[in-house]
C-alpha cells in the first residue's frame, strides 16, 4: 500500500485536513475505543501532525509533541490508523516516519510515549523500553516507554 505521508505544524494544516485529522481520532478513541475524553487538549497547537493519505483517505496520524509539553522529551501521540487500512503494516511505517521526524525535528534524543498496554510488544518492536508503572488514562490501561537515540 503506498500512502503519502505529510508534516504540517499546526498553522499549515487546512481546514479540511484538520478536519479529517479530528474525525479519524473521535472514530477512533472516542467511538470504537468507547472512550469518553476530550480529544482537544490545547496541545495540538504547539505541534507537528504527520499524516499518511491513501487517495483521499486519512489512514494513519501522530502529533509529534516537542520536549517540555507532555513530558520533558519529545513525544510521539495520538498514534491512529483507520479501521479501513489496519493490517497492512501500516502501523509500523507510521511510527517508523514519526520517529525519524522526530529526530529531524528536535535532533538525536530521546523519545517517550505513553502506550497503551496491549501495545507495548508492538512498541518494543520498535526500539520502546517500559518505564515506570501501569497507570489508567481515560479508563485505558497505558505505560510510558522511551526509545533512546542510536
Amino acid at each position: 500500500m503506498k500512502i503519502q505521508w505529510q508534516l504540517k505544524s499546526f498553522e499549515e494544516l487546512t481546514a479540511h485536513q484538520l478536519y479529517q485529522l479530528l474525525r479519524l481520532r473521535s472514530e477512533v478513541f472516542v467511538v470504537e475505543q468507547q472512550c469518553i475524553f476530550l480529544d482537544m487538549d490545547n496541545k495540538d497547537q504547539q505541534c507537528y501532525h504527520l499524516l499518511g493519505w491513501k487517495g483521499e483517505l486519512l489512514a494513519a496520524s501522530t502529533r509529534l509533541v516537542p520536549p517540555g509539553i507532555s513530558y520533558t522529551e519529545m513525544s510521539i501521540g495520538r498514534v491512529v490508523s483507520s479501521p479501513l487500512v489496519r493490517g497492512t503494516g501500516i502501523g509500523r511505517e507510521l511510527m517508523e516516519v514519526s520517529v525519524k521526524a522526530c529526530y529531524e525535528l528536535w535532533g538525536n534524543a530521546p523519545i517517550r510515549i505513553g502506550a497503551q498496554c496491549y501495545l507495548e510488544k508492538f512498541y518494543q518492536s520498535l526500539g520502546f523500553e517500559p518505564e515506570g508503572e501501569i497507570y489508567l488514562e481515560d479508563g485505558i490501561p497505558h505505560i510510558e516507554m522511551v526509545k533512546m537515540p542510536s
